[in-house]
């Protein structure tokens, strides 16, 4: 048997930059609620960037544009993390958002 390894030796892990990139990996369809973005609310924090695990915040120049969808699974971790008062994420149940 070989030897586990320390913290210190396990190798980094990777980042994953982009959500799956090929129409396979389209995961938003099935959620059920969904975050609705406020602009006027937004501090543009990032926070919602930083913990949303399906890299669904969408940003440009260092400021939060909009949410992608098509990604997105409705798990509400950016809505939890947001910081502003009243909170710039709402999550709302997708059949009451008019859109997909």
């Amino acid at each position: 048997m070989s030897k586990l390894l320390t913290w210190k030796e396990v190798p980094k892990a990777a980042w994953i930059e982009k959500p799956g990139n090929a129409a396979d990996y389209e995961t938003g369809d099935w959620r059920s609620i969904k975050p609705i973005w406020n602009a006027q609310s937004c501090i543009h924090c990032l926070r919602c960037w930083v913990f949303c695990p399906d890299a669904s915040i969408m940003t440009q120049d260092g400021k939060v544009i909009g949410i992608d969808y098509k990604h997105c699974k409705g798990c509400g971790i950016c809505a939890n993390e947001c910081p502003a008062k009243p909170k710039a994420l709402e999550m709302v149940n997708e059949s009451d958002s008019g859109d997909k």
